[in-house]
This record gives C-alpha cells, structure tokens and sequence, in this order.
C-alpha cells in the first residue's frame, strides 16, 4: 500500500485525546438491559427538502418504518451540505450540487435517526464552512456523528452514543470524488478520507488511521459500527472491488461489530464474517436528486433496511426490509422535493427486491428466508471466541 505526505498520519495518542474528549462530554455510562441491542442500518439520506413539510402525510408511514422493531440505533449517511451560520459557497456549480438549511435534519430526528456519518464526497458543497455548519447543526440537536470534524483527529475519531443497551460508537471515513480541499487536515476542517491510488491500493497512512481508531473505540464500546462512504466504483456499478472487501473485513478483525456502505447509489450484496454483518452497499433511503426520469437505473430507485439484534456481544437475529422510492414527483414545481420518498415495499414489490438482494449476497455464502415483506438471513453458528473480543 502506498503512503503519502498529503495527509499525515494521525497518532494513536491524538485519537484517544478525541475518544478522552468524547467520553468525558457524555453522561455515565449507563448500565446495559439484558444484554440485548438493537440497530437498524438505512440507505443514504441525500435530503434537500423537509419531507414534514412537503409530504405531511407521508411522515406517520415513514416513522413507523424506521420505529417498527423499536431499535436503540437508526443510522444513516447524511448526504448534503447544511446550510448554516457559517456560511458558504457553492463548490461544485452542477446539478449535482448538495445543500439544504436545517430543518431536514430536525425532520431526519424527528424520524428517528440518532447517528449520523457525515463524511462523504457532498461535505464539502458549501466548502469548510458547510462543514463547520452540518457539524453545528448537528451538536445543537444533540445528534451523534464522526466521519468529518474541525481537524483530523476529530475528523477521524470514533464517536459515541450511549443506549439503554450499552454505548456504542461509529467510526466513519470517506473513499473516493473527495472535493479537493475537502479532507480534513491538522488544522483545517474537512472529511476523513480514505484514498486509492492508480492500481487500487489503499494508502498505509489512511488505513492505519481507521483501524487504530477502530481499536480505540473498541476499549470504549461494546459496539463499533465502522462506515465508509465510497466512490471508487467499478465500471459494472454492481460489483463490490476485491480492496474494499479486504479492507471491510479487516475493520471487523480490528474490533468492528458491523461494517456499512453507501455510496453507489444501489444495492450491494451482505456478508457474513466471522459472525459479523458487512453491507457493501445499502443504496440510499431518500433520494432528493434533481437529475431527469430515466437518469438512473430502475435498481436506484429501491433500498432495504437492516434490523440486527445482539445479545452479549454477538449477532443473534438479522431481519431485511424492503424499501421503494418513487422516481417521480408530483407534477409542477414541487417535482423534486416530492421524488426519492421512501415507502416499505409490499406484494410483488417486496419479493422482488428481497429475492433481488438475496441473489447479490449469495457470492457470500449468504443466505435469506422469504417471510411476507420482509427477509431473514441465515446466520452461521456462533464462534466460541468473537474475532473482535476485548
């Protein structure tokens, strides 16, 4: 793997100093329930419009979706850019500008969402100052997130949140269409990046910056959601690269619990490693683009939800549900603020999609039960030792 001077290494004293710096901002640590955590992994949320606003109606369906298990975690990849008291300018001057004022995240907690990646190649739309304002906006409402920060040690260090469950922390970082002067550095904000060279390697620095801060959030949770936002996509946009399931399953033998993707915006296939959970690719739960009808693939337009339960540590039960998103608007000017809804899938609808990511995870060894409208995957007996035991 190569290394490179453009973005120095961040040492193991600097992430702790930022793990010592978040645990001391959160309450006790509370003491766990019986032993049982639940978390439910959405698609991205590229929202740019207050869905409570644009389609009350809709809000009832959309909170029961994400609330119908009563999880202790609802995480996803916000999108875009915030518009905030930092200011900003456009940095990309195309349709595929990202940004939206605040509302869309007191929509997105009012959902349920309580974790947030925010590192991903649309943080830097409004330049330094949308991130300096996503992450304000973010803190206001309480809201966990990692994946970009005021400097590189925060950028790259895990963040935290405790559950009646037991604390579980995220470490977030991003691959690939990194706006340039969008990463972090030692003192200048930005996203933590993940970089690829030519012959598809990832840099040493980079990865060495992950797994020590995966390793970290290990000695302070029993839970570590590792996350990565990618854009070095193949040509056949349904196939995951042979590095990113390497990396993937290192970040679980360094102390990951679970490993989610976003990025493509369309389904990948799961894997079942070591008794630990990788989604390459969870497509998108909403999609708020302005592109024309037909721009994307019908297969962009659909997504699943993950519901896992843990009990002491290990992945019990694993349940997949269907989720579609209409690519068209209501006709007028409220077109794009009314498309990329999601919905759950039901009838033909469900099957298909299910029956669609089973097919994708079956290069895994993965394999799903079929229930109405939603799916169980066959999980694998449970290790004597956990890969990622303390």
């Amino acid at each position: 793997m190569p290394t490179s001077p453009a973005m120095p290494v961040v040492s193991r004293r600097v992430l702790a100093a930022a793990v010592l710096l978040w645990t001391f901002a959160l309450p006790a640590q509370p003491m766990p329930a019986p032993a049982e955590f639940r978390l439910l992994l959405a698609g991205q949320a590229l929202v740019k419009h207050d869905l409570r606003a644009e389609l009350p109606e809709q809000i009832p369906g959309i909170r029961a979706l994400l609330q119908v298990d009563a999880p202790h975690i609802v995480f996803t990849n916000l999108e875009t850019a915030i518009q905030g008291s930092f200011g900003g300018a456009n940095t990309r001057n195309t349709g595929f500008f990202h940004a939206t004022g605040p509302a869309v995240v007191n929509g997105l907690k009012e959902f349920g969402f309580n974790l947030f990646a925010t590192g991903n190649n649309h943080s830097w739309d409004l330049g330094t100052a949308g991130i300096l304002s996503t992450l304000e906006t973010l803190d206001q409402r309480g809201l966990v997130h990692a994946g970009s920060g005021r400097n590189l040690g925060e950028a790259s260090a895990p963040a935290f949140l405790n559950t009646p469950a037991g604390r579980v922390a995220l470490v977030a970082f991003a691959s690939g269409k990194v706006h340039t002067g969008g990463a972090a550095q030692a003192m200048r904000p930005g996203v933590n990046e993940v970089r690829l060279d030519a012959e598809k390697r990832l840099f040493e620095d980079d990865v060495a910056r992950v797994i020590a801060a995966i390793k970290l959030a290990r000695e302070f949770a029993p839970h570590v959601i590792v996350y990565q936002h990618d854009h070095y996509w193949e040509e056949d946009r349904r196939l995951t690269p042979d590095w990113k399931k390497a990396f993937a399953r290192a970040c679980l033998d360094a102390g990951g619990t679970v490993f989610v993707s976003h990025g493509v915006p369309q389904l990948h296939g799961l894997e079942i490693y070591r008794g630990r959970p990788i989604f390459y690719g969870l497509g998108s739960f909403i999609f708020h683009t302005i592109t024309a009808p037909g721009h994307y693939k019908p297969e962009v337009w659909q997504s699943v939800l993950a519901d896992l339960v843990f009990r002491d540590g290990q992945l019990t039960a694993l349940r997949i549900r269907p989720v579609l998103l209409n690519e068209m608007g209501q006709t007028g000017p409220r077109f794009n603020a009314t498309r990329g809804t999601p919905r759950a899938a039901t009838g033909d609808d469900a099957q298909r999609v299910l029956t669609e990511f089973a097919t994708l995870s079956k290069a895994y060894g993965t394999t799903f039960r079929l229930g109405d409208g939603f799916a169980t995957v066959d999980l694998p007996p449970t290790p004597a030792t956990a890969p990622n035991s303390p």
